[in-house]
């Protein structure tokens, strides 16, 4: 049984996808929002990333891979700590594209109180 490790970043604003061996060494199969669709505003919607999931899919079943374990990870820092719309359609697809997942591990990175995040933004008020 052959596994591989599917890399999911996923923003609001695009997905990304990438296949990796176990160790994480040699790359199998990658693929964005930018790739598969032309207009900007559709790279991180869950259409695009099903569709992305599909082609890692069948990129992996062809060079002999069942198995897949899959790492979620969002902006992270100060950024957004919530992955993008388009990480759960991707993890629904390649469920539905045959292909075992084992594991499903969040690894967005946290600050231990690292950076100072940007102030607030305030409006001018009508009066």
């Amino acid at each position: 049984m052959k596994v591989a490790i599917v890399h999911i970043y996923s923003t609001y604003n695009n997905t990304k996808m990438l296949a990796t061996d176990i160790t994480g060494a040699e790359t199998l199969a990658k693929s964005s929002g930018g790739i598969l669709t032309k207009s900007q505003h559709k790279e991180g919607s869950p259409y695009v990333a099903m569709k992305m999931a599909e082609n890692v899919a069948a990129t992996l079943k062809s060079k002999g891979f069942e198995s897949i374990i899959v790492k979620v990870r969002a902006a992270g820092g100060i950024k957004s700590k919530n992955p993008g719309q388009g990480a759960d359609a991707a993890i629904t697809s390649l469920t539905r594209s045959g292909m075992n997942i084992i594991e499903i591990e969040n690894v967005t990175p946290l600050p231990h109180d690292g950076c100072r995040p940007k102030k607030k933004f305030l409006s001018k008020k009508k009066q």
